[in-house]
């Protein structure tokens, strides 16, 4: 008899083993299989289980029930793994930001190795000549981008929550810290829960975006210059009273942050108090500064973005003389690196506000004569189209999750016409490494590439996200 998917409450004593773990981190295990399913020759029943980790023996109460899978939380684990770990974040299991705290980071980094070499595998059906080794830095306090929900829950909890969303649910967490954001962030949050509750438009304000900038003067003997610069957009859905603004100005100075409102779409962002600043990032080893907006796309993670410029220019094996493309270049973080090594770089990107910000920070940097940059739809991409960027030895290819499937298939199309405007070497940076084995299909089988090596970066350690690197070459 088929079950629906109703929420349920049914507590299962007879222990279980868990066989492995999906992205989400809910421990896989799987029934024997009853005697219809064996008449049929099918396999038993998976049971997907909450905070259960692979080797366990766990009892479980079983949640959502279908036909061929169940949804599961863990209730007693009578042999634990011996990569579990405590969680660190009091708001573990609650908060839908971090679901692999439970598990050691070596675990984690191994599982997300696994899970890139397994898409390749199975999508795209190659191996990587060469198993690049896993890149990782800072476990807590590295994410210095962060998104967080306000909502005014005063009648039944007498307070505004701030923070990241539960776990697969519109509910906002109720949190007081944060392990992955900086210190001095994550301390804020109780202040901004009563600075939100002062406000006239309490009920207005469902946004603050957080983005972190390195030091103003880093070797400043001046505090406050070598301090990180903090700013927070308040997204306000109506005008503040005179009285609010006092209080985001006192805010403002008491807690040494830069504020930012936002009344309409991402285009109205613009800074409140002090009215003037500096948001940057860094990449010394490329001597190279990167003012951004606190709106604008840039990686959370500081430290790793550093190291994942480094090793993917130095996997791009750049000659003086080369000409290379930087595709989905955002605001210049590969393509200004890159042009202290090539000859001339252009970065593409589709939208006019990204090009117009990178060509300011090639010239903040200097760089304007090697660096170029120009507007154009790379989800819409043609062999003509290719053909208008003119040829470059080096690619250097950063889609959002979508991939680049367009692009390949447009390569795979020139490969066919023998033409001499591929690329000799690709390095594929991807957040989503589905779509980075679909088009490693593409370039494998149907463009003439290899893929010379693969590896992880773990930019979002305790997260299920993905971050990997691949290399191409004819």
């Amino acid at each position: 008899m088929r079950r629906g998917a109703k929420p349920v409450n049914i507590e299962v004593t007879e222990p279980v083993k868990v066989e492995a773990l999906d992205l989400d981190a809910q421990g896989i295990a799987r029934l024997a299989p009853n005697e219809e399913e064996q008449a049929l020759g099918q396999s038993g029943k998976v049971i997907f289980i909450k905070g259960a980790l692979p080797t366990e023996l766990v009892t479980y109460t079983i949640t959502s029930d279908k036909a061929r899978f169940s949804k599961a939380k863990v209730r007693d684990i009578l042999k634990p793994a011996v990569f579990r770990v405590e969680p660190q974040c009091a708001a573990f299991g609650v908060c839908g930001g971090c679901t692999m705290q439970h598990l050691d980071i070596r675990a984690q980094v191994a599982m997300k190795q696994r899970v890139l070499e397994d898409d390749l595998q199975h999508i795209a059906k190659v191996r990587p000549q060469e198993i690049l080794r896993p890149m990782g830095g800072p476990t807590w306090e590295y994410r210095h981008r962060a998104r967080l929900s306000a909502v005014n829950r005063s009648i039944k909890k007498g307070t505004v929550l701030i923070g990241f969303h539960e776990g697969k649910s519109g509910y906002v967490a109720d949190m007081l810290a944060c392990e992955i954001l900086p210190k001095h962030v994550s301390d804020l949050l109780p202040e901004m829960r009563k600075l939100v509750m002062s406000l006239s438009i309490v009920d207005r304000m469902p946004q603050i975006e957080i983005a972190v900038g390195e030091p103003e003067e880093p070797d400043s003997d001046d505090p406050q210059k070598s301090k990180p610069v903090t700013a927070l957009v308040f997204r306000n859905l109506q005008p503040l009273t005179a009285a609010d603004e006092a209080l985001l100005r006192g805010f403002a100075d008491q807690h040494q942050v830069w504020i930012w409102l936002q009344p309409k779409g991402i285009e109205t962002v613009a800074p409140f108090y002090p009215e003037t600043g500096k948001l940057c990032y860094r990449l010394p080893e490329f001597e190279i500064e990167m003012p951004f907006k606190p709106a604008d796309f840039t990686q959370v993670n500081h430290m790793m973005n550093r190291v994942l410029v480094s090793r993917a220019i130095r996997l791009l094996e750049v000659k003086e003389t080369d000409r290379v493309l930087d595709l989905f270049c955002g605001l210049g973080n590969f393509t200004l690196p890159l042009a202290r090594k090539a000859k001339q770089v252009l970065g593409i990107e589709g939208l006019e506000s990204l090009t117009t910000r990178a060509k300011e920070n090639a010239v903040h940097n200097g760089l304007e004569e090697k660096a170029s940059f120009m507007k154009s739809d790379l989800f819409e991409v043609t062999t003509e189209t290719i053909a208008s960027w003119g040829r470059a030895e080096r690619w250097l290819m950063d889609p959002p999750r979508e991939g680049a499937m367009e692009i390949c298939k447009a390569l795979a199309d020139l490969h066919t016409q023998k033409s001499d405007l591929l690329p000799e070497r690709i390095v594929y940076v991807s957040c989503n490494p589905k779509t980075l084995a679909r088009d490693a299909e593409i370039l494998c089988h149907h463009a003439g590439y290899t893929l010379s090596s693969a590896g992880i970066v773990n930019m979002f350690p305790h997260t299920s996200h993905v971050e990997s690197m691949a290399v191409f070459s004819r």
